[in-house]
């Protein structure tokens, strides 16, 4: 190395040797997301939404969770609905976990471009009588592109894990899911959410940290007589 170069060189590698650790220290996945929702008008300002997720992942070898449930929404404004649900969650193949069942409760607010959730889950798990709480804020922004229904969107969710139990969650900052993507119309009822999906999960427990990179592929069917948010998980 030149001795015009070195100076410059020698703090360019010492930056890159400190970034690369992080990474170094993490495991990695790629991954696919399947998801369909439907959303069912059963009152004037209620609906039910029913939800059917397929996630298949590299290191579990192919399908590796499944997810079903429903969630009963009520418009309480032009802007606020209320929500709460259940879902049951199955692990598959080469992932570690148990499975579960969920309770949720939410507020989606709707604000021209921008859709926010504030979700509380309630996890009930086979391995003890503990009940794990996730707090789950997220905020998306929709960008149109044109009349027809076709826009930009993207959007940050934070899991936040308040108690820990004998069962295995640990109380702290869990992980984030960042999306960046396009919501494509086929139709006046049928849409779908398609993008790239970024999940990190810190270490905890011994555990390494871990980057997930998805494909995710969201299929939205609402029944004629609602027109509130369109936000699912």
């Amino acid at each position: 190395m030149s001795r015009r170069i070195q100076p410059i060189a020698l703090p360019l590698v010492a930056v890159g040797a400190t970034l690369a650790n992080p990474a170094a220290a993490q495991q990695q996945d790629e991954q696919l997301w399947l998801q369909i929702n439907t959303h069912v008008p059963v009152a004037d300002r209620v609906r039910v939404t029913l939800e059917q997720i397929a996630r298949f992942g590299d290191r579990a070898g192919g399908l590796f969770q499944t997810e079903f449930g429903g969630i009963v929404g009520y418009r309480a404004s032009d802007q606020i609905e209320l929500g709460i649900g259940f879902r049951k969650v199955g692990a598959h193949n080469g992932n570690s976990a148990d499975d579960e069942d969920r309770l949720r409760q939410h507020v989606v607010g709707t604000f021209g471009p921008f859709t926010t959730r504030f979700r509380i889950d309630e996890r009930f798990h086979p391995r003890g009588d503990e009940i794990g709480f996730r707090i789950r804020p997220l905020v998306r922004y929709n960008h149109r592109l044109g009349r027809k229904g076709l826009a930009m969107f993207v959007s940050h969710e934070s899991f936040i894990l308040p108690n820990s139990t004998a069962w295995g969650q640990r109380r702290g900052y869990e992980r984030m899911r960042n999306i960046v993507g396009f919501v494509v119309p086929f139709g006046k009822r049928v849409s779908a959410d398609i993008g790239y999906l970024n999940q990190y999960r810190f270490a905890a427990g011994g555990s390494r940290a871990q980057m997930d990179h998805a494909l995710s592929f969201q299929l939205t069917i609402s029944l004629p007589g609602w027109t509130g948010a369109k936000l699912d998980d």
